[in-house]
């Protein structure tokens, strides 16, 4: 079990230093009785505690999560920490820092600028958390809740996201190609000049996100429910295809080589300002859209 792991790994470090479970529970301002049940495994400090243990009893953070000793102090080293990083599932990454934060609750943690995440949120609920600047390509998440945290200027480049629910975040400025969307729901999430290029969205609810000078380019929308939100700037090559429009608009959109095939609802999208090129405005007109709001870009 999970808990038991890092509770047996704070009691190791504590009686390491050596240190009372009162007087570790007066530094962390809890009780004694807090820190008996995370050590016998019937409960678990958040990430922001997790935190202030490793201060604490002067381990590296990756100790929790891991199968090796990473104290700080005698008979330990910086570049040593850093060598024998392991994941608690025991996959080794030879100098490189290895976090693991899934099947976890996590809230109000600060992730900001970490690497080589991966798979290290998968079936996570995260809640108030900051992962500003990180390097997350290639992240997976499956099943995962997400609320109210900050991604800005993060790459997540060619990541897989799965039967996710995400709502209130910020992925403002962050680089978002290539990677694809299953299954999700999307809901008030502020995508402020996010990069798509090359992204899949197929079978996903998209329901009032902010999408202000967000990078449409190659971009794939497949069977997606697209629900109170503006778009505006260019869509270059993108497709829509067996998507359902509620409440949508494209407001100085210019479409270019954009495919809408099979799609509901298009009678009600609003277009205001847009310009289209021919084969874009024809695949709109096919599609039963109101297209006085469209002018045809010049050959």
């Amino acid at each position: 079990m999970f808990e038991k792991k890092i509770g047996l790994k704070i009691a190791e470090a504590r009686k390491r230093i050596p240190l009372s479970q009162a007087a570790l529970a007066q530094k962390l301002f809890i009780s004694y009785q807090a820190v008996g049940k995370w050590e016998r495994g019937e409960s678990m400090p958040d990430i922001t505690t997790l935190h202030r243990l490793a201060e604490i009893l002067g381990a590296d953070l990756n100790y929790f999560f891991g199968q090796f000793p990473s104290f700080v102090g005698e008979n330990s080293t910086n570049e040593s920490l850093e060598n024998q990083s392991t994941e608690w599932t025991g996959e080794k990454q030879r100098g490189k820092q290895s976090w693991n934060m899934s099947l976890l609750n996590l809230r109000d943690g600060d992730f900001s600028r970490l690497k080589n995440l991966h798979e290290k949120f998968r079936s996570s609920n995260m809640q108030n958390c900051l992962l500003v600047g990180s390097e997350m390509s290639g992240l997976l998440l499956i099943n995962n809740h997400v609320a109210r945290c900050d991604f800005s200027n993060s790459d997540i480049r060619k990541s897989q996201i799965r039967n996710s629910n995400l709502e209130n975040n910020q992925f403002i400025n962050c680089s978002l190609s290539e990677t694809e969307f299953t299954g999700s729901s999307i809901n008030n999430c502020n995508f402020t000049c996010a990069d798509f290029t090359g992204a899949t969205l197929k079978l996903c609810s998209l329901v009032k996100n902010t999408v202000t000078h967000t990078l449409w380019k190659h971009t794939q929308f497949m069977d997606t429910h697209i629900v109170h939100i503006i778009f505006e700037g260019t869509l270059d090559d993108c497709t829509f295809e067996n998507c359902t429009f509620t409440n949508a608009t494209f407001q100085n959109t210019t479409f270019r080589n954009t495919f809408f095939k099979n799609n509901r609802k298009m009678k009600k999208v609003k277009f205001i300002d847009c310009k289209a090129d021919k084969l874009s405005f024809a695949f709109l007109k096919n599609n039963q859209a109101h297209v006085t709001g469209i002018s045809l870009l010049p050959e």
